[in-house]
């Protein structure tokens, strides 16, 4: 479990707020700190997430995998096979209950690829919450199958279509509803940034998947892993997966930024990877950021929405300064690369977001011993990237009738 002290982690984190949201934050510190102090309230997050989210997820051998690429044992962790495909169910679910225990009766969140507000909105059909979600116009366009579900779920879909019209978009649009809206609306933010307590209570909720995977692993291997990947966007899926391992010092920790069209030309999300991120305050919290000269956040790019943006957790930056975390980058090509290779030899097909962990894996695989086991966190699986997918195959014919078919009904 990562704990904050005074909400820091090392110099990052913090809560950089406008002095109207002092008294909300101050309101979800002590509800956060209670429910954490109160076990029956970790075993009802528990019980919901085994009865509504099909928890536990498995760890799977790839046998196929193991011996294309030579070397290392493949295990992959299934958070694809969640409720809603990701590993997004996780979190939202916590923070609902969160939410009713606070009183409150509305729930706005921030989307990317979609699969944080498909969560969100289901979690809120489920506890009978009203839920808007904001989500920047050129993820609305790229992953419009989520958009789809979002709106069947009951959920109003804002298109952000200020700045990058990405992540960085939709959070900063879900933070002016809440300092308007505060009274009876929890800000269920997706990933393990923000101000505090939000990336401390994020990865919180998202140690579950370390916790099953330690226990899987060593009932199969009678061992632990030597190392384990997974993608970094804001970074709860890693913090996820990472929790229960960062004591365990012979366990190698692996997260991927996105590379996008390569380091080099600046179109890519990688903030830690590339070093060219510096330390800046934004979004309420102090951490590694993409900037310019002058201060201002860069434009990012990445084939997956989820990993386009433009900063990172500040846990995640404090591991990798005190050398815990390892961090490298996949670009697009390889992502796809990766994609085909799964599917074809696994019968799997991970996310865009996941692929990038897939990709650095599928290279290092070759240079462990036989003897040895890797973890892939798959964090969720790629229905929902059939335009993105369609389009790099070049069969642009497949996209545009789907596109046009969800528009025809409305949606």
């Amino acid at each position: 479990m990562f704990k904050s002290k005074d909400g820091y982690f090392g110099e990052y984190g913090g809560a950089f707020i406008p002095e109207i949201l002092r008294e909300t934050i101050a309101e979800l510190v002590d509800a956060y700190e209670n429910a954490r102090q109160d076990e029956t309230f970790w075993q009802q997050f528990v019980e919901f997430l085994n009865t509504y989210s099909s928890r536990p997820t498995p760890l799977t051998y790839a046998e196929n995998l193991t011996k294309y690429l030579g070397g290392a044992s493949i295990f992959i962790k299934r958070e694809d096979l969640n409720h809603t495909g990701a590993h997004k169910i996780n979190n939202v679910l916590g923070q609902g209950l969160l939410a009713k225990r606070m009183g409150k009766t509305r729930v706005i969140a921030e989307t990317g690829a979609g699969q944080h507000g498909v969560a969100t909105a289901t979690m809120a059909a489920k506890l009978g919450l009203e839920c808007t979600i904001y989500m920047g116009a050129v993820d609305v366009e790229r992953q419009y199958p989520n958009v789809f579900w979002m709106k069947n779920l009951g959920a109003q879909v804002i298109s952000v279509e200020s700045g990058s019209q990405t992540l960085k978009d939709a959070i900063n649009e879900a933070m002016r509803d809440w300092t308007n809206t505060m009274d009876a609306t929890h800000y269920v933010l997706g990933t393990a940034c923000g101000p505090h307590p939000f990336p401390e209570l994020v990865a919180w909720f998202q140690s579950v998947i370390g916790l099953e995977l330690k226990e899987q692993f060593l009932y199969r291997k009678e061992c632990l892993p030597d190392a384990i990947y997974a993608c970094i966007g804001g970074g709860s899926n890693a913090l996820g997966c990472f929790s229960a391992f960062v004591e365990d010092r012979d366990v190698a920790l692996i997260g991927v930024e996105a590379g996008g069209k390569g380091i080099s030309t600046g179109m890519h999300a990688a903030r830690i990877a590339s070093k060219e991120s510096s330390v800046g305050v934004a979004q309420g919290y102090k951490t590694y950021f993409l900037e310019d000269n002058d201060g201002q956040m860069r434009h990012t790019h990445s084939i997956a929405a989820g990993l386009d943006y433009v900063g990172v957790s500040p846990i995640i930056a404090n591991l990798a300064d005190t050398g815990r975390m390892q961090v490298t980058s996949a670009d697009d090509d390889s992502v796809i690369d990766a994609i085909k290779i799964c599917m074809k030899k696994e019968g799997i097909i991970p996310a865009l977001e996941s692929a990038h962990a897939f990709a650095a894996a599928f290279a290092d695989a070759k240079h462990y011993d036989k003897q040895q086991s890797i973890v892939i966190n798959q964090s969720g699986r790629g229905d929902k990237d059939i335009f993105t997918f369609a389009e790099v195959l070049g069969d642009d014919d497949w996209r545009d009738f789907l596109v046009n078919k969800l528009k025809s009904y409305g949606i």
